[in-house]
């Protein structure tokens, strides 16, 4: 047993002295390649939060599409605003009356009226002579040109004969009503020797685009600075934009300006009204809305035919097209002359002749004549405006305004811009033929603008734009969290993990020195006899651990 104890302790004694070791700087070199790979590792995952986090508050998906938005020269919103791609229709509906002759005698107290159309033409809207100021504006022409689309328009032709109100005498009738008694008496002795008639039969495109009348045309010979036309039409008056320019903003400023009305012939509002009911500044075409809209926005829309800026509000939300859309409409009380609503009491010229409520008086910008815009049968008016008049019956699903807006971009994606023109007829009791539309309230014949949806193409490029990108966007923000956060842990790891371990110095001492027992056993080769004695037993231990390439010393030889 002392044998054995003896030679356990030789082992001890010579298993570390003969092994090599590494150097100091050897140990530095270990040191530092055990922190660099954690640290790098580190590095790597905070560089993934800060990914995310600046994905988060920079938000570059949204600078790009304000950037986008901006609209500049060959762009592409831009072209889009100047020449828009879309299905735009104007469908008319006219007021044929069907009791003239029963009317006129007196033998029915009420016109009988019913709508007929619709007439449905293509608008071709365009913005030309377009030229880029230095201010962040841009100068243009609107044409609103129209191509008559027979397919749609469900069996109606344009030679189709109406009994149809003669605008002409009845304007003039109440233009000249409040004139002396001799210029009454002249217009009756005219209107007596031409046998002109309040209602006439005409076709449904003389009555929209022109039609003769004695009136008209010495109006224009001997008034031209008040009649500029000889022939009149009312969809031909409402689209004449002759003369007509507009500025709107780029949205280099403000991206939520893009495409929005500066100013129109030249001034923030038009001359019919008193702010603010004049104000057109920061309203739309119906081209582009703004962008990014909050949902509490209400927007303003102008339509030269309408006279007016009308403000919209939001309503509610839908999905069109596979776009999230805010759906507006027309404020209710937007034609109230100041009898509801005080502010509107502007839209009132004379206080002590107010239209009644849902009834706009717009004959500022028609010549003078006595032209009052309304919903569709009267929709939303005072039961008053069908005093003398029988056919309306309103429905809001087919006679109310509204618009599907895109919030992010301010793209319309579905509208429906219905209105109805009217006359609001004075006292005309004096006025020959005229008699019996004293004090009346008179449909003419309403329109809808209309777009239905966006072209496949259009609606798919934005789908990509508002729908994919974001949520790309939006994965790669996750990603660059969750990779930062898997760095961050697996450094943690590494650095724990590797302070546990044991030194490299240690772990390479004990790994030569197996390898070493290893190949001395294999290749000893010991003499075949019964015992060995505790000195033998002890050099061969000794040899075990001592290097192949190194011999035993003298000493151990001898003994």
């Amino acid at each position: 047993m002392k044998d054995l104890v003896s030679v356990c302790n030789s082992i001890v004694r010579w298993s570390y002295s003969p092994v090599r070791t590494r150097s100091p700087q050897d140990d530095s070199r270990i040191t530092h390649k055990r922190y660099k790979t954690p640290l790098l590792i580190a590095f790597l995952g905070l560089m993934g939060i800060f990914g995310g986090i600046f994905a988060l508050v920079i938000r570059p998906y949204d600078f790009l599409f304000k950037w986008k938005c901006v609209l500049s020269e060959g762009g592409e919103i831009f072209e889009l605003w100047k020449s828009p791609p879309v299905d735009l229709y104007l469908r008319v509906y006219l007021w044929n009356v069907t009791n003239k002759e029963e009317f006129l005698s007196g033998r029915d107290d009420k016109l009988r009226v019913q709508d007929v159309g619709p007439y449905v033409y293509k608008e071709l809207f365009v913005h030309s002579n377009v030229s880029f100021n230095d201010n962040g504006t841009i100068n243009a022409v609107p044409r609103h040109p129209l191509v008559w689309v027979p397919e749609l328009s469900e069996g109606r032709r344009e030679d189709d004969l109406l009994i149809l109100p003669n605008i002409a005498l009845l304007s003039i009738a109440h233009v000249v009503s409040d004139e002396s008694y001799f210029t009454r008496v002249g217009l009756n002795l005219l209107i007596r020797q031409t046998k002109t008639e309040a209602l006439i039969q005409m076709t449904a495109k003389e009555f929209m685009f022109g039609y003769s009348s004695t009136l008209m045309t010495l109006g224009n010979k001997f008034m031209p600075s008040w009649i500029t036309f000889d022939k009149l039409g009312l969809i031909d008056r409402m689209y004449d934009f002759e003369g007509d320019y507009e500025t709107v903003y780029t949205g280099e400023d403000d991206v939520r300006k893009s495409g929005l009305l500066d100013t129109y012939r030249g001034s923030t509002k038009i001359p019919q009204w008193d702010n603010p009911c004049g104000n057109i500044r920061g309203a739309s075409d119906g081209t582009k809305f703004p962008g990014f809209i909050q949902p509490n926005d209400t927007l303003l829309f102008f339509r030269k035919s309408m006279c007016r800026a009308k403000t919209l509000v939001k309503v509610g939300e839908q999905v069109i097209n596979g776009l999230e859309t805010y759906v507006y409409n027309f404020q209710e009380d937007a034609d109230d002359n100041g009898v509801n609503n005080t502010a509107n009491k502007c839209f009132c010229k004379d206080q002590n002749r107010c239209l009644p409520p849902g009834l706009l008086d717009v004959r500022g910008c028609y010549y003078g004549f006595p032209i009052a815009l309304s919903y569709p049968h009267f929709y939303g008016g005072d039961p008053i405006l069908n005093a003398k008049v029988i056919g309306s019956n309103p429905d809001p699903d087919k006679h109310k305004t509204y618009m599907a807006i895109q919030p992010t971009s301010g793209l319309p994606v579905d509208l429906a811009v219905r209105y109805q023109i009217n006359m609001a007829l004075g006292s005309i009791k004096t006025i020959a033929n005229a008699e019996r539309f004293n004090e009346m309230i008179l449909p003419l014949l309403w329109t809808e603008i209309r777009l239905y949806s966006l072209p496949d193409m259009l609606a798919a490029r934005f789908r990509l734009y508002l729908n994919t990108l974001p949520g790309v966007e939006q994965a790669i923000t996750y990603f660059f969290f969750v990779m930062g956060a898997a760095f961050l842990a697996t450094s943690v790891y590494k650095f724990l993990t590797s302070k546990t371990d044991r030194s490299y110095n240690t772990r390479w001492i004990e790994d030569d020195l197996v390898l070493n027992i290893e190949k001395k056993l294999s290749s000893y080769k010991p003499e075949k006899r019964a015992s060995m004695t505790a000195k033998e037993l002890e050099v061969y231990f000794s040899s075990l651990v001592t290097p192949l390439n190194q011999e035993l010393c003298p000493d151990d030889e001898e003994a």
